[in-house]
């Protein structure tokens, strides 16, 4: 899933940002993206965004870092195309994907030409290296049975990806060296895959599901505060997917024709996304109870002496057989603090950008001024700047719509 909320975030971003790019420096950025994409669709490829470089020293830009490698960045060109090298961080599905797309990360100044690099490379490209990340419990996977990993059928990985004079042939080349639309091509991916965050109600189902298993399992399902919980757990879940939704409803039609959701909306989904699966996973290890941590293992079920005293003592209501019990418990230890933590947990945190990444758009958008206007207005309280502002502001309301 994951190689595609990539490619539908940057494919969308980089169709409109070739296609301004052309319009102001005559390149042909936007005919060879076109080509690329019929390619993916026709052979029905999986694409992965590589996209966060490592950074190296925060405080710095990529051309003033002590390693210029911290980035990515163009160390070759001849008449056939670029060299790159460089690394790229928390590349989830990179390596189950058939293609990459390498992007800058941030705003970049005219120092940072050689850092202006969009293209599409092969995954097994020679001078790419993958390094595997590692995951909360993961170990479980390798031993006997399925129960211990909680959900044994999907996972997801991470790799950190070193490029070492990779090549980029000229006809995959969407920019080389155009810095300044890098945060234009930045902020309109972002808008794009912080809406995709409405993914995570799809894992938030799962969650609300398992803490009402539980529930039942322990014969506790008509209890109160059982259902109060389950009822706030399924309001924060769908809270984040009305204001996915309420952002792709209120796209606009770009020069290129793509459509670009709304931004605000966008980063207030993904905002929502940084603190409610929290909330939810909470609410789920309240219902469970102290068991999801102390259960033992798969192995001391089935073995012929502790089994039948677990058998014995790990009861819940009459029907339920323990066996089932331990399994959804597993599984709620696995989305809240196991290896599908991750995606729900982690993830939900920082991909797509951190909190702070997200109040910052907020803020560039929120009209502030324009709302203390509306306020003193209803008070009575005249300001002459204001007044203008206020006109100012309804003038290019009605324009944009």
């Amino acid at each position: 899933m994951f190689p595609t909320l990539c490619w539908y975030g940057r494919i969308k971003s980089l169709h409109s940002t070739t296609f301004e790019i052309d319009e102001k420096h005559g390149t042909n950025y936007h005919k060879k993206l076109l080509e690329f994409i019929k390619m993916v669709q026709h052979e029905n490829l999986g694409i992965g965004g590589a996209m966060t470089d490592v950074k190296g020293d925060r405080s710095k830009g990529p051309s003033e870092q002590e390693d210029p490698d911290l980035f990515l960045r163009i160390v070759e060109r001849n008449d056939k195309g670029v060299y790159i090298s460089g690394a790229k961080a928390h590349q989830t599905g990179c390596i189950n994907s058939h293609w990459m797309l390498v992007m800058p990360t941030m705003r970049l100044t005219e120092n940072d030409k050689d850092y202006a690099i969009v293209g599409a490379i092969q995954v097994d490209s020679p001078g790419i290296t993958y390094i595997y990340g590692r995951q909360s419990c993961d170990t479980r996977s390798m031993e006997p049975g399925d129960i211990d990993q909680g959900n044994s059928e999907y996972g997801g990985q991470e790799a950190m990806v070193i490029f070492d004079r990779a090549f980029i042939p000229n006809k995959l080349i969407f920019m080389d060296g155009e810095y300044e639309f890098a945060s234009m091509l930045v902020e309109r991916f972002t808008c794009y895959h912080r809406r995709s965050y409405v993914c995570k109600t799809g894992l938030g189902d799962v969650p609300i599901g398992a803490a009402a298993t539980i529930a039942d399992y322990n014969g506790v399902p008509k209890v109160s505060h059982i259902k109060d919980k389950l009822i706030e757990m399924t309001h924060l879940n769908e809270s984040i997917y009305g204001t996915g939704i309420a952002s792709s409803y209120q796209s606009q039609k770009m020069k290129s024709g793509v459509w670009q959701n709304d931004d605000m909306l966008a980063n207030v989904c993904k905002h929502n996304v940084t603190r409610f699966p929290y909330q939810i996973s909470r609410f789920a290890q309240d219902i469970a109870g102290g068991l999801m941590v102390t259960l033992p293992s798969e192995a001391e079920l089935r073995n012929p002496i502790t089994g039948p005293l677990l058998e014995k003592y790990l009861k819940g209501r009459k029907g339920v057989d323990v066996e089932s019990r331990m399994r959804i418990l597993r599984l709620i230890e696995n989305m809240t603090m196991g290896r599908n933590a991750v995606g729900y947990l982690t993830e939900s945190m920082h991909g797509a950008g951190s909190p702070q990444a997200q109040r910052i758009q907020i803020a560039r958008q929120m009209q502030l001024g324009y709302k203390k206007r509306l306020a003193k207005d209803l008070a009575k309280i005249q300001d002459d700047g204001e007044e203008k502002l206020l006109k100012t502001q309804i003038i290019l309301n009605e324009f944009s719509n």
